[in-house]
């Protein structure tokens, strides 16, 4: 597995492992804890060090289970989670990034992990009602006392980045970012190459999209993620189609996957660029790592690049609450 650095010189694999789905969003729940416990630690042994959880996830039941798979293998992980939300009665009552809120999400995410500190801690989504110095303030304390080593951020726009990165430096900024989710590329990474700023994509492979494994056909169970979503309804589908038809492709005359070849070419835009996809399952792991092969020459970049103002995307990347949700 290939090395790359965030802010900071905060050193991880080129490819981390996000475990959301491991706890929600994607259908039922695996039936088997050791089983997801044992994907984790499989990523690491095949050199995924970037492990990324967050308080909201279950709410709580992600952390505690990666908690579990990494205890011992603690020093080989480089440790991500969130706080942002206020959690009560096992659901999110809307963004709270207060100082006291913040200090005991952190307490409680550090006891759920069982460690003795957060290497990369986010603030999940911005609060609107805490100016982002305070949040930032408060995580470089956390810092001072050794119950966090980096700051980070989650889908916040440059002038909230520039404003927290001049009270404690951010190490990275997580954001969607995919080939067929272009949205961080006009303003925000020429923002984080000036900043010296990581960005670590969630949802690389477009919720699954990306790996040409959905059809218009493809049905999502309501307690599914994707069913909410406009891009995943049937018409969505079938228009955007011909964006996973031609990544699959240029997939086959590569000999890779479409998923790898999405992959590579974000890996390609920036050598501060960090994906976290997220899977069930050790095939996957393999696959996935298996994209920091895959050089795209100079004319293939070109076409993906300009594969989705050639072809367009049909439907939003949340519906309407999910995009209150991020700012939009």
């Amino acid at each position: 597995m290939h090395v790359r650095k965030l802010g900071q010189g905060l050193e991880v694999s080129a490819i981390g492992l996000g475990a959301m789905g491991m706890s929600q969003s994607y259908g039922p729940n695996p039936g088997d804890r050791d089983d997801m416990i044992g994907v984790i630690r499989y990523a690491v042994e095949q050199g995924v060090t970037l492990i990324d959880t967050a308080e909201v996830y279950g709410p709580y039941d992600n952390e505690i289970l990666v908690g579990e798979a990494i205890a011992p293998i603690r020093e080989q992980v480089v440790l991500a989670t969130k706080f942002g939300f206020d959690i009560r009665d096992g659901r999110s009552q809307g963004t709270d990034s207060r100082p006291a809120q913040i200090r005991r999400a952190v307490e409680g995410s550090l006891q759920r992990l069982g460690v003795d500190a957060i290497d990369l801690l986010y603030q999940h989504r911005v609060d609107p009602d805490v100016p982002i110095e305070d949040v930032a303030g408060t995580v470089g304390e956390l810092i001072g006392e050794g119950k966090a080593h980096h700051f980070g951020l989650s889908e916040a726009g440059t002038t909230t980045i520039r404003r927290a990165h001049a009270v404690t430096p951010v190490t990275a900024l997580q954001s969607e970012y995919s080939l067929w989710t272009r949205d961080p590329e006009e303003e925000i990474l020429p923002a984080l190459a000036e900043l010296g700023i990581g960005l670590v994509p969630f949802s690389p492979l477009g919720k699954g999209f990306l790996t040409g494994t959905l059809t218009a056909d493809s049905t999502f169970a309501p307690d599914q993620i994707r069913s909410k979503i406009p891009r995943f309804q049937a018409e969505s589908l079938r228009a955007n189609q011909a964006i996973v038809d031609h990544v699959s492709a240029l997939a086959a005359d590569r000999g890779a996957s479409p998923a790898q070849v999405a992959l590579a070419w974000l890996l390609a835009q920036h050598p501060f660029i960090v994906p976290i996809p997220g899977t069930r399952r050790r095939e996957r792991i393999d696959e996935n790592s298996g994209a920091t092969a895959v050089a795209l020459s100079a004319d293939e970049m070109a076409d993906l690049n300009a594969l989705v103002d050639r072809i367009g995307v049909v439907g939003e990347r949340y519906d309407e609450a999910g995009m209150r949700a991020v700012g939009l």
